[in-house]
């Protein structure tokens, strides 16, 4: 009887390990029911009929697929190995199970074929500057084409591009070159602004100078005019002193004479220009005469 026990025992617990399943978190489960499909059960604890039922673990996470490095030619009939990776993540569990045989193997053939395409249509310039564009391309025809799988590529990355030795050579001196070019070009540039800037020094330092002479001139003339003006106001003053003299004492040449020293005087005892007129003068002498004669005339 105890031997009996036993494989039942062993049944049972097989049947328990048959029916109970744990789906794990960011997984679903597709149920299929005698090779039929039955249902998706979401993460937790799932029962199934032992031997009846069987279920597939679908990853709902966002994967990764590296692509094998390929050769690829130009539209100018340059070779180039190209690898890239694929992040794609299952969006219809159904359809990723029943829509495609071996879903991973599909994705990475349509991703090489792809590719192929996409750089067939472009030269080797334009594939080592535009890899943002093959990337765009290269992710909308694959979204388009796994949707049916129920598949979203989210984006594409391009690894590595690497054109022929000889090529890469050829694009190392070019880059070298206008590197050269581009420090030939800025020291030039330098020395033009530098040679501007010496010359707008230059420039201002004359204006300044001319500036600072024509000022040094003005004010020279300005001193010259003011002391001319202050001779002429000074003879005038001296003549309306001689003259007021002349009004109240006898107009004789002594007495002239006299009041026209002692206008001299007074004129140089004020602020103004100091001038001495020699009495011996004949220029003198005549302006005294021609003023005596005037006082004397009635």
């Amino acid at each position: 009887m105890g031997y009996l026990l036993i494989p039942i025992i062993i049944f049972v617990l097989v049947v328990l390990f048959k029916s109970l399943r744990i789906i794990r978190q960011s997984t679903v489960g597709v149920v299929e029911r005698l090779g039929q499909y039955l249902a998706t059960r979401p993460a937790g604890l799932t029962l199934l009929i032992p031997f009846i039922d069987d279920i597939r673990i679908v990853d709902m996470r966002e994967q990764v697929l590296p692509l094998p490095q390929q050769p690829v030619i130009t539209r100018d009939n340059v070779t180039m190995n190209i690898d890239a990776i694929i992040y794609f993540q299952v969006t219809d569990p159904f359809r990723a199970t029943y829509e495609v045989a071996q879903l991973l193997l599909a994705l990475e053939k349509l991703a090489l074929t792809t590719i192929r395409n996409i750089i067939g249509d472009m030269s080797l310039d334009d594939t080592l500057t535009s890899r943002d564009v093959i990337n765009t391309k290269l992710k909308h025809v694959l979204d388009e084409a796994t949707g049916k799988w129920g598949l979203q590529v989210n984006r594409v990355e391009l690894k590595d591009i690497n054109p022929p030795r000889d090529i890469e050579e050829a694009m190392q001196k070019q880059m070298r070159a206008e590197r050269e070019k581009r420090a030939t070009i800025l020291t030039a540039e330098g020395e033009k602004q530098s040679a501007i800037l010496q010359a707008e020094g230059g420039r201002e330092a004359a204006i300044r100078a001319a500036e600072g002479q024509k000022l040094a001139a003005i004010l020279r003339a300005e001193g010259e005019a003011e002391a001319l003006r202050t001779v002429k106001q000074a003879q005038a003053d001296t003549e309306l002193i001689v003259l007021q003299a002349l009004n109240k004492a006898a107009p004789t040449p002594a007495v002239i004479q006299l009041k026209y020293l002692e206008a001299l005087a007074k004129v140089a005892d004020g602020q103004a220009t100091k001038l001495v007129v020699p009495l011996e003068s004949a220029a003198f002498m005549g302006a005294l005469a021609n003023v005596t004669e005037r006082f004397k005339t009635p």
